[in-house]
């Protein structure tokens, strides 16, 4: 695409128009040449590779070419020509160069060298511009378009959830709160506790860990929604699957059982799959080469395997039977562990799996019971690498069974009651999931690290950027 003052170097390496004369504009790679010829590598993200811009010395200022270093901006206009050079289809032959901004070559983090994921992770603010990082924003982006794409296809509607909530959907704590009361002096009750009732929001508000509950209530009038949006959780983890901020997906589907949302699961995923094979395979055949061999293969699998369905019972069994020594113990009543988790795909059935009718003590409150009074209709999809990419249920539409688990798990009624009234006000059964977005993205890349596929990381102690 033309865009005002520039050609795309994406548009450029694909052009027919030899001869043609074209502005474009980036940030220099690299530098090298002699006094007769100076070839310039320049990039602007719109694509993995550069485009080459050669230059003639003595047609420009030796002030000019000085400027034009590792990092630097520029602008250069000049005409499209075939390359002789092997690996680069076309180059531009420069007319005019103007420097846009410098970059001190001897200050400038990103030199043409390896570098360390941790280290750029220190630099967060220039890591796009390496070939790594824009490769993964691409695929980020596309996996993002993907997911719209999907939905709006099948006739959903994208609800907006709300960031800021009064109360914790999954009702395990860890909430960041919000909060406008001046902390150096908290007003207090006659009790002695905070009196959120002078708070911004006259109660006591968190940043919100899921949009699911929210998803509910749309679906329940246009009968088939998603939330896409940050979600937050307060946890101290500092493992290479955990977030402080991240990006949910959370289709809600009214007369959807439990069977039905498996089946949308399940396409969803390969429809995710197959579009970055289909869209990013210059970004996924570089990081096949530099970080995973296996990448583009796996998604291939992924993208044409049926998955494995099973109950969390069976799975137990399977585990217990095979000889494996685990980490974590294994029976029944306990959550599976990544480990147990990668066991099954990887090992055990090789291909993607989806667990059902898991424990109802180790499920969250809203998760649909099963007659034998003690499991729940609950479901989570386990990917190769990752574990389980995405978890969901048949919700309960029942409100006497909802209220019951409500009290069993000692969440305040009055935080839930607009919940509990869609069960007394024309319910029906339906059923919903999550999908991490950021895990889809570790998946898809191949990435070893979920602060490596999310442009700016919060984790504890770091809030930087």
């Amino acid at each position: 695409m033309q865009t005002p003052g520039r050609t795309k170097v994406k548009e450029l390496l694909a052009s027919k128009e030899l001869g043609s004369d074209f502005v474009v504009k980036g940030w220099v790679r690299t530098k090298r040449g002699n006094k007769s010829v100076v070839f310039i590598a320049l990039n602007d993200g719109s694509t993995i590779s550069n485009i080459q811009v050669v230059a003639n010395p003595e047609e420009y200022s030796e002030e000019v070419l000085k400027l034009v270093t590792t990092g630097s901006c520029i602008r250069v206009s000049g005409t499209l020509v075939e390359s002789p050079a092997s690996g680069q289809p076309v180059e531009i032959h420069a007319k005019e160069i103007e420097v846009y901004g410098t970059a001190d070559a001897d200050t400038y983090p990103l030199q043409k060298k390896g570098h360390s994921l941790e280290f750029l992770r220190e630099i967060a603010h220039l890591r796009p511009r390496t070939n790594t990082f824009g490769a993964v924003l691409r695929i980020r982006h596309a996996m993002a378009y993907g997911i719209h794409k999907y939905f709006n296809d099948k006739g959903f509607f994208y609800l907006h959830a709300p960031i800021i909530t009064g109360s914790d959907a999954e009702g395990a704590g860890a909430m960041f709160q919000v909060t406008t009361l001046d902390l150096n002096n908290l007003p207090k009750t006659e009790e002695g506790s905070i009196d959120f009732a002078q708070d911004f929001f006259g109660k006591a508000t968190n940043l919100t860990v899921s949009g699911q509950l929210e998803g509910e209530l749309g679906a329940l009038a246009l009968s088939e929604v998603y939330t896409f949006g940050p979600t937050f959780r307060a946890e101290n983890s500092n493992t290479p699957r955990h977030l402080a901020e991240f990006w949910m997906i959370e289709p809600e589907m009214a007369f959807f059982d439990i069977k039905d949302n498996m089946d949308l699961a399940e396409d969803f995923l390969k429809y995710l799959v197959r579009y970055a094979l289909d869209n990013c395979m210059e970004d996924l055949e570089f990081l096949t080469k530099m970080y995973d061999a296996e990448l583009i293969d796996r998604l291939k699998f992924v993208a044409e395997s049926s998955f494995e369905r099973l109950p969390y019972t069976t799975a137990i069994e399977i585990l217990i039977a095979s000889g494996q020594k685990f980490e974590y113990p294994v029976s029944w009543g306990l959550d599976l562990q990544s480990e147990h988790e990668r066991y099954l795909v990887e090992k055990h059935f090789k291909r993607p799996v989806i667990l059902t009718d898991y424990p109802r003590d180790i499920k969250a409150f809203y998760m649909k019971q099963n007659e034998d009074g003690k499991t729940v209709r609950a479901m989570d999809v386990l990917f190769p690498r990752i574990g389980e990419i995405i978890g969901g249920s048949q919700r309960e539409e029942n409100y006497d069974k909802l209220l019951g688990r409500i009290r069993e798990m000692g969440i305040h009624e009055k935080d839930v009651w607009w919940y509990l009234e869609t069960r007394k006000f024309g319910t029906a059964p339906h059923s919903g999931f999550g999908l991490g977005f950021e895990r889809l993205v570790l998946f898809v890349t191949g990435m070893a690290n979920i602060r490596d596929v999310i442009p700016f990381p919060r984790t504890p102690k770091n809030a930087e950027f």
